[in-house]
């Protein structure tokens, strides 16, 4: 199939009949995996709401470290949260949290040497690229170097959050302190060059246009052509409750959009080995859905997620192993067990 332009992708979202797009993308994605749709026994740790941004579409964050719903965990309550969840089999955490005004960088670094010898077999994937630039500019140290020391304290992959829409004027308005879509694309560059594999999201069903969705996902393909070094797209569904942005937009996208985000994704990104239906954000009956128009990944267990569910997510906070493949062999499809590498279990 030959390469589609950012023009002819967008043709396509704009006019495509809905069932023709999936079914396109859905051809594409069995072409790369069969039936098989990825999912991981994993554990959401975000360990503070504490953060010197307040973007205008998190209901997250809280900038007051004395208000009353703001937290901060220590590395003992980090341990025991990770204890838990494998106990269970967890082989994946994904560990995220606030841009945390006092902590230094030893903290980070701290927290992932405990971690990786408490638990030495499990991934830790952690820290967005704005949590690594933050990490960067607080303690006056290159990228590189912040990059370095916590792959040698035992970090595994990255998360891939703080993409929002890396088109900047977007970005200028949304969330205009924190770092640039170029800063964002740069420390993954990076990551990527330090041999370690990223993931890349993009928060979308706000403001921004077809046109700039299209764009974002531009952005991300040329990286991928010159590192490859993106495991999967995880497009992310704003939710309007309980920020400021949402009093703006008004209310979610719905599941046309959603779907055709997906299957035009899977389309479009064609060096992506995966696009995520994550079903935390998109709810469970869409991402079912998605799982038919060219996703390929359902996420995981996460046992405890805060992020979206503090701007309003009605999906459930965790899921078990069993009703996760449950859910994917209802849609007569074959799960199959991963970790944060795409390492696979029987």
């Amino acid at each position: 199939m030959p390469r589609l332009s950012e023009s002819e992708a967008l043709d396509l979202f704009l006019n495509a009949p809905l069932a023709d797009l999936c079914a396109k993308a859905n051809a594409v994605k069995e072409a790369r995996h069969g039936k098989s749709i990825y999912w991981v026994n994993n554990r959401q740790i975000n360990y503070t709401n504490i953060c010197v941004l307040h973007c205008t579409f998190c209901a997250f964050s809280k900038i007051k470290k004395d208000s009353p719903h703001a937290y901060d965990w220590s590395h003992e309550v980090v341990l025991q949260k990770a204890g838990e969840a494998i106990a269970k089999g967890a082989r994946e955490l994904h560990i995220v949290g606030g841009l945390h005004p006092d902590h230094p960088f030893s903290y980070y670094v701290e927290m992932l040497k405990k971690l990786r010898a408490a638990y030495p077999l499990v991934n830790l994937k952690a820290f967005t690229a704005v949590e690594l630039c933050y990490f960067a500019k607080k303690s006056d140290r290159p990228l590189s170097a912040i990059i370095g020391e916590l792959k040698e304290a035992g970090l595994d992959a990255l998360p891939g959050g703080g993409a929002e829409i890396l088109v900047q004027s977007v970005r200028d308005d949304i969330c205009s302190d924190k770092e640039t879509g170029q800063e964002w694309l740069d420390a993954h560059r990076a990551v990527h060059e330090a041999g370690i594999h990223t993931n890349a999201t993009m928060l979308f069903g706000h403001i921004e246009t077809p046109e700039q969705r299209i764009q974002h996902l531009g952005m991300l393909r040329d990286l991928q052509d010159d590192t490859n070094g993106f495991y999967s797209f995880i497009p992310l569904v704003f939710h309007p409750e309980h920020n400021s942005l949402g009093r703006r937009v008004g209310q979610k996208t719905g599941e046309e959009d959603i779907l055709r985000t997906v299957a035009i994704s899977r389309l479009f990104l064609d060096n992506f080995p995966h696009i995520k239906a994550y079903w935390v954000q998109m709810g469970v009956s869409t991402a079912m859905k998605a799982l038919h128009a060219g996703a390929s990944d359902l996420d995981g267990t996460i046992i405890e997620e805060k992020i979206t569910h503090a701007a309003g997510a009605e999906s459930p906070v965790g899921m078990t192993p069993e009703h996760i493949q449950d859910l994917i062999r209802n849609e007569g499809l074959i799960p199959v067990e991963r970790d944060a590498k795409y390492e696979t279990y029987p």
